[in-house]
């Protein structure tokens, strides 16, 4: 493919170099270090210009920092005369502050969205947004990829009894994203009604649907500290389920996600790479990883080509 850079952040370098094989590319030359007072700065090692610009940064680890990182790489391009650039963020940092919930609340994700304007991406390319409203935050193209096939395609080949199992969302926000892949499975969904006292923590949860003698897998998009698919598996197996699986497209893991999946009943708890897992998976065997890399790596061909992305909300690219 010509006129095509692509460059890596320093958040996710081993999906950035999936990517980068599977479209038969080098990653760019860029050396991103910091100085000593913990300013970022970014050195794009080669000519961009005339290019058509692909950066591959996730909203992980030290998240303000590797945005920062991100929004710097992106000038850097930008006033290097590149002609596109393209934000790859598989996992969109401060998604979750996507509407003002209480008074005197910020929508960070809409802040986020005006400083990638801002530092001149031009289109942005993700991975199941927490809000699929958070689109309209930009004035520039967003394509919202997702990893529902790939979801699909890890149940029908490890889920032996997968036809006789119940999709289950954990909150209600998720609704939409249960009912579409247990209709895509042709088997029931259910899901938990959850009411919260204050952020992280559930006061009480009520199970909508039957479960009984059946394999359950719950699915949602993110899991952060794991308190929620932690409580909504116990429910589970209290209702009767015979194995709880749980399927999530980020993993985040934080503070004592890791110590509450392995002291809960999960047979696995599946993730996507749009997050490193390495270092979870040392830790909790029971954490296993889809590859999206393939997924991300279509859809900058495809935009590179001008080909249509749509596809890809249907299938996985072979």
């Amino acid at each position: 493919m010509p006129n095509i850079v692509l460059f890596s952040g320093s958040s996710h370098q081993d999906l950035s170099q999936r990517v980068a094989d599977r479209l038969g590319l080098e990653l760019g030359k860029v050396v991103t270090k910091k100085f000593s007072n913990q300013e970022t700065s970014v050195e794009i090692g080669e000519s961009v210009r005339g290019e058509d610009v692909y950066i591959i940064q996730s909203g992980c680890g030290e998240i303000n920092d590797n945005l920062m990182e991100l929004l710097i790489m992106i000038n850097a391009c930008k006033i290097a005369s590149s002609s596109r650039v393209t934000a790859v963020i598989p996992c969109f940092p401060y998604a979750r502050q996507d509407k003002k919930d209480k008074s005197r609340a910020p929508i960070s994700a809409k802040l986020v969205a005006n400083m990638l304007s801002v530092a001149g991406a031009d289109h942005i390319i993700t991975m199941d947004l927490h809000a699929s409203q958070i689109q309209g935050f930009f004035d520039i193209p967003v394509d919202n990829l997702y990893a529902e096939p790939a979801v699909l395609q890890w149940i029908r080949e490890n889920i032996a009894e997968w036809r006789n199992c119940i999709i289950v969302s954990p909150d209600a926000g998720g609704a939409k994203r249960v009912t579409s892949i247990a209709d895509r499975l042709n088997v029931e969904f259910a899901l938990i009604h959850k009411e919260r006292k204050k952020a992280n923590e559930v006061d009480r949860m009520v199970l909508v649907g039957d479960v009984k003698d059946r394999v359950a897998i719950l699915v949602d998009d993110m899991a952060d500290t794991c308190g929620t698919i932690c409580h909504a598996a116990d429910k589970l197996l209290s209702a009767g389920a015979t194995k709880v699986y749980a399927i999530l497209t980020h993993g985040i893991f934080s503070g004592p996600a890791i110590s509450r999946i392995n002291n809960a009943a999960f047979e696995a708890v599946v993730v996507t790479n749009t997050i490193p897992q390495e270092d979870k998976m040392k830790h909790c065997t029971k954490i296993q990883v889809i590859d999206i890399s393939m997924i991300l790596a279509e859809a900058i061909r495809r935009t590179h080509n001008g080909e249509s992305v749509s596809y890809l909300f249907s299938h996985v690219p072979l």
